[in-house]
């Protein structure tokens, strides 16, 4: 007999009047109570339709084989020797874990030493390759630290020179440009604190702006809505930055370029033995320049990140720039020098001398001034590249303190400095052929750049705040 509500056999059967079905008394009695009817047929069922069933009580039988005590002892010798060889083959198991993770930790920490070893000869064979001096009578001949372009970017470079600088003394200044009178009404407009400590650089794209810091961090800015683009982390302290169509560069103290798109991380290059201190793109778009504290100046093809000419140089390099026509490409020494290289064959074609280590350099869209400044100067010196010697020199410009950022606008009129003591815009009127300072405040900045139609000025200080100077609306 089983119970027709548990299924098992009842303690204390009762069966139905109505129906004949055997329940447990106990759970017919609470299921009559709470429902008033029968679980099997649902017909109404009270406590007085239950027959209680009596019948002898038998216990149920042990298993055999836990009838005995020797029984009992034999099935608790099996467990223990089931529980005994379980232990000993996850001791075996865990023995062999240990020694294959020995094993690749051992093999791991030798492959590390193994490329910290080739990585430091690396660096010690570039640094002294860089503290090369060749002289007498055939340094010449001993030239080797030189690698000149490919012929296909040799011949790319020389297109780009023609077609550039044909149409630059004809080329009018757009309609939608700044003008004078608005430059003399600029005022801050905008600030914004950006999460990037201790920034270093910042580089303009359109509508945006770019900064990077030493700690790892940078930062897209969207200049006419104020407000944070999208944060990027580039893994290494950031040195410099630069910002050519979709791609954004950063130079980085480990002597490393990293480029991103849309946020992530697409190429990388290790060229440099020590930071990276400089970055400018070819007018072509083809071609980046880095410099470093190794003296190496190195070209790259932006598409591959591959190095395609490098040269070394006497001293440190700390900025570079390539001229608006991109034949020519501008390096700055800590020694206070700033040569001049041919794109192509990265053969030195002039030195201007300023004193003290090279700080900024910009070469001006007319496509004849080099502006350069350098540490501890409260001046600009514009170089005329058509002259040589002490005639070079065009013109002086004080800026009242110390210049860290130079920037020329599109037109080549105005010449954006930033420094701890705030921004200026010095401006050359090419009809009175006379030098003005049209703005000047105390919006102190560590890199300034033009923003769109010149009617902007983008900068950023040290603690990653983001100043936007213009013409309110």
């Amino acid at each position: 007999m089983l119970c027709g509500i548990s299924g098992e056999a009842p303690q204390e059967p009762v069966a139905s009047k109505k129906s004949g079905v055997v329940y447990e008394k106990r759970l017919i009695e609470q299921y009559v109570n709470e429902h008033g009817t029968e679980p099997s047929t649902g017909e109404a069922l009270t406590v007085e339709d239950l027959l209680p069933i009596t019948s002898s009580r038998i216990a149920r039988p042990r298993p055999p084989t836990l009838t005995s005590i020797p029984a009992l002892l034999a099935t608790f010798q099996n467990e223990w020797d089931s529980l005994a060889l379980e232990t000993y083959n996850l001791r075996e198991q865990l023995a062999r874990t240990r020694e294959e993770l020995a094993t690749s930790l051992y093999q791991h920490d030798a492959a590390v030493r193994v490329i910290a070893r080739l990585t430091k000869e690396r660096n010690e064979a570039r640094d002294a390759l860089s503290r090369i001096t060749v002289s007498g009578a055939n340094a010449d001949e001993m030239a080797v630290d030189t690698e000149g372009l490919p012929e296909a970017l040799a011949d790319r470079v020389d297109q780009v020179h023609q077609e550039l600088s044909k149409g630059r003394k004809k080329r009018p200044v757009p309609k939608d440009w700044v003008t004078p009178s608005q430059v003399a009404a600029f005022e801050v407009t905008a600030t914004n604190a950006l999460p990037v400590a201790q920034t270093t650089s910042l580089d303009t794209e359109g509508a945006y702006a770019a900064i990077g810091g030493l700690q790892g961090q940078a930062a897209i800015y969207a200049v006419a809505a104020d407000s944070l683009e999208r944060e990027i982390s580039v893994g290494e302290p950031a040195t410099t930055t630069l910002w050519t169509g979709s791609k954004l560069i950063f130079g980085t103290s480990n002597g490393g370029l990293k480029v991103f798109e849309a946020g992530n991380q697409v190429a990388a290059a290790s060229e440099h033995a020590g930071p990276t201190t400089g970055l400018s793109i070819h007018p072509s778009g083809d071609i980046v320049a880095s410099v470093g504290t190794d003296k190496g100046l190195i070209l790259y093809e932006l598409d591959s990140l591959k190095r395609v000419s490098r040269t070394y140089v006497d001293a440190s390099l700390t900025t570079v720039a390539f001229h608006p026509d991109g034949h020519l490409v501008a390096a700055g020494t800590v020694t206070g020098d700033v040569k001049l290289y041919m794109t192509k064959t990265l053969e030195q074609a002039a030195v201007f001398k300023l004193g003290a280590p090279i700080q900024a350099l910009a070469f001006s869209e007319n496509g004849f001034w080099l502006a350069a400044t350098a540490k501890g100067q409260n001046s600009v010196t514009v170089f005329d590249l058509r002259k040589e010697g002490d005639a070079a020199t065009a013109k002086v410009l004080e800026t009242g303190g110390a210049v860290e950022s130079l920037a020329w606008d599109f037109t080549g009129q105005y010449l954006a400095t930033a420094g701890p003591s705030g921004l200026t815009i010095q401006q050359y009127a090419k009809g009175a052929k006379k030098w003005t300072e049209p703005f000047r405040n105390s919006t102190g900045a560590v890199a300034v750049r033009w923003g769109e139609s010149g009617k902007t000025l983008v900068a950023v200080n040290g603690d990653g705040v983001v100043s936007v100077v213009g013409v309110k609306a």
